[in-house]
């Protein structure tokens, strides 16, 4: 079985770069304090790299 990862947005977006806003949509989230759950691939994983300074990762 394949692990899973909770992603919730912790920070604002307002401020940030294009690229970073389109990553956390790409994410699926849109409010702070909404979470996710994706799949541990590494496409996401270099998605989380690119937004970790907004995001906070747990293992599911």
């Amino acid at each position: 079985m394949s692990k899973q990862l909770e992603i919730t947005l912790t920070r604002s977006i307002i401020g940030q770069s294009e690229k970073q806003r389109q990553t956390v949509q790409s994410l699926g989230l849109t409010k702070i304090r909404q979470s996710v759950v994706r799949e541990d691939t590494a496409a996401v994983r270099g998605m989380l790299d690119k937004v970790s300074h907004l995001v906070t990762v747990k293992e599911v």
